[in-house]
């Protein structure tokens, strides 16, 4: 009996939107991959971070938890968090695991690969890398500032964000994976800290620009305060290309409804606005437009639509 083999979709990103996207995607006949950011050094994550000197579990834990299919007891276990307890209040049971399993295995990324066994996850989990590294921004007016949850507090604008130590070796498995693919997806999340840091990694942006498969990016619905203050979908895409070079992306999802009523002054109060879709510099840029209605509307804070845009990306192939 001969199996067709399935469409390769890799999707890259950290933060809020990847989780979002792989949710959707994980329930369609496809070979599905995830090459999550581990650069995060806030909360749980930065403590595990600095104690253990091991990439940041945060993303990751997110990402197993969207990919898994187990009892849902088992999953609130994976992802409770800590109230009370010194030394264990604000740490998450899933980044403590994951701080547990790279003990056990020796390496991080082995430990990604026996706790998605447990857990049962659809698709394969990459972290970028196996070390730990840090984010860096250079703002316009010169200053450097360290630390991905401290660049956008500083709220100027960033000029470029960078990783240090150099070099950063990201796993061949990832690099292999975005080559191999018949369709990439850069999930939406914020620009320079969730976005960038997979993608400045060379090695990836190389195989972005040379993937015999089509990459697209689920753009950003709202501007985020001390990121991308002003945006437009043309700007997102233009700090991409700044980074990693031309030709890195061929398709561009935008949301093409209007954002109004509560949700639209919720954001107001943190400076943010809904980005706006700049069609003719999208146009001049060489990208494909794919606009759809792509909002989850029963959610209090703009989330894209798990299953809406799941069907979308699903189509392109």
């Amino acid at each position: 009996m001969t199996q067709n083999k399935q469409p390769h979709v890799v999707v890259l990103g950290g933060g809020t939107g990847m989780p979002v996207l792989l949710r959707g995607l994980k329930d369609y006949p496809i070979d599905l991959s995830a090459i999550v950011t581990v650069a995060d050094d806030g909360g749980s994550t930065g403590i595990l971070r600095s104690e253990l000197a091991i990439p940041a579990p945060g993303d990751i834990r997110n990402v197993l938890a969207a990919l898994s299919d187990v009892e849902p007891m088992l999953m609130e276990l994976f992802q409770h968090r800590f109230k009370h307890g010194n030394g264990l209040s604000g740490h998450s049971m899933g980044n403590l695991l994951l701080a547990a399993m790279t003990s056990v295995t020796g390496d991080f990324y082995h430990g990604i690969k026996e706790i998605s066994r447990v857990l049962n996850v659809k698709g394969k989990i990459y972290p970028i890398a196996n070390q730990n590294m840090f984010l860096h921004a250079e703002m316009e007016d010169g200053e450097i500032v360290t630390g991905e949850s401290n660049i956008p507090l500083a709220n100027k604008p960033i000029k470029r964000v960078f990783l240090k130590p150099e070099p950063v070796l990201p796993l061949p498995e990832a690099i292999q994976a975005v080559e191999e693919a018949d369709l990439v997806v850069i999930a939406p999340g914020s620009l320079y800290t969730s976005t960038l840091p997979n993608m400045i990694v060379p090695q990836i942006g190389d195989a972005l620009r040379h993937t015999k498969g089509k990459v697209v990016y689920v753009c950003n619905v709202m501007t985020q305060e001390g990121e991308t203050n002003g945006y437009s979908a043309a700007d997102h895409v233009q700090a991409i290309t700044d980074h990693v070079g031309d030709g890195c992306i061929h398709s561009v999802v935008v949301h093409n409804k209007p954002i109004e009523g509560d949700v639209r002054k919720l954001y107001a109060k943190e400076n943010a606005e809904p980005v706006i879709y700049d069609t003719d510099r999208l146009i001049q840029m060489g990208l494909e437009i794919i606009e759809a209605d792509i909002i989850d509307y029963n959610k209090k804070m703009l989330r894209h639509n798990t299953s809406k845009v799941a069907k979308l990306l699903y189509s392109l192939l």
